[in-house]
């Protein structure tokens, strides 16, 4: 995986240093994740929060006294869980509305942490999909940038998830608008840090990274198919 990685990027001109692999662990037990950390993965991605606050535990107990993996929830957030997810998560890459940001910066606040946040876009527009639609983000970042603001959250870039496809060129057009649209906030809000476009799963990783991503959310391609206990909406 890190050679295809570093193959895309090279193809588009960029350090390979500048996308980061994380592997999406969802359905995946404690001690293979701990087994996957052996191998050199230091960054896992989870979907579910119920299924992530026990695992991340366990996984720690495995590797103690070896310093435990980074933790990213990747997946729908309801804000009713934003409490559970605060204590683990060290970037949530699904914030997608107002309400989750205050409720997230209210659980960051009462924790005394700072927690890296993406905004999930839905660039495709399937009624599938999670994410603020395009037209709606600069009303969410100007209520980040106005004082309250959003205390205890830090924005660090936007997020998607492409439609499924046969053909990863089918969807390049979802990855070149994300990062159109990252651009265009940059330009206008330039005092955020806009570094980071998480983007492409295992079906669709490289051509994502031709398109600028920064972080790709791998799966299926590390851990194999998910197990009869995998549920949701979308591949990884």
């Amino acid at each position: 995986m890190r050679a295809r990685i570093a193959a895309a990027a090279k193809r588009a001109g960029r350090d390979p240093a500048e996308v980061t692999l994380v592997a999406v662990s969802k359905t995946q037990s404690a001690e293979e994740v701990a087994a996957a950390y052996a191998a050199g993965l230091r960054l896992f991605g989870e979907n579910r929060v119920e299924e992530a606050g026990p695992k991340v535990q366990a996984v720690t107990r495995l590797l103690a006294p070896t310093p435990a993996p980074d933790w990213h929830m990747v997946g729908h957030l309801q804000s009713r869980k934003a409490g559970d997810v605060v204590p683990w998560a060290t970037m949530v890459h699904s914030v997608d509305s107002v309400k989750l940001a205050l409720r997230l910066s209210r659980f960051c606040i009462a924790a005394g942490k700072e927690l890296p946040i993406l905004l999930e876009v839905n660039i495709s527009g399937e009624a599938s999909k999670y994410g603020l639609a395009p037209e709606a983000l600069s009303a969410l970042v100007e209520q980040a940038i106005e004082p309250p603001g959003f205390p205890g959250l830090r924005l660090e870039g936007l997020m998607t998830m492409a439609p499924i496809a046969s053909d990863p060129e089918l969807v390049r057009p979802v990855f070149a608008r994300l990062r159109g649209a990252r651009d265009d906030l940059a330009r206008r809000y330039p005092a955020l840090n806009w570094r980071h476009l998480s983007m492409g799963m295992t079906d669709d990783f490289e051509v994502a990274i031709e398109e600028g991503a920064t972080m790709v959310r791998i799966g299926r391609a590390i851990f194999g198919a998910p197990g009869p206990c995998a549920t949701g909406r979308t591949r990884r």
